[in-house]
């Protein structure tokens, strides 16, 4: 017998990727911080969303996922030292 294959593999990538990268501490928190400022929910809702759609009791539409793709691929700011020169 061969194994299943995932109805949605898309969907399982997304949240082995998405998973890893929301372990750090605050990660998910600073998600659902940004997302309630673009979306008007409070954060508290999207943590508890954001923790359902990893635990896979809810799928998120295919809009959502791209948002929260483009969110955390913003490289984190960090303020500029004055050892560091400018590159262009």
């Amino acid at each position: 017998m061969f194994p299943a294959k995932p109805d949605r593999p898309y969907l399982e990538t997304w949240l082995r990727r998405t998973r890893k990268q929301l372990a750090a501490s605050g990660r998910l928190s600073e998600i659902a911080l940004i997302l309630s400022r673009e979306d008007g929910n409070t954060a508290t809702h999207w943590s508890t969303y954001l923790r359902e759609v990893l635990e896979e009791e809810v799928t998120p539409s295919l809009d959502l996922l791209t948002r929260i793709d483009a969110i955390l691929a913003k490289p984190v700011k960090r303020e500029q030292t004055q050892d560091e020169p400018d590159l262009f």
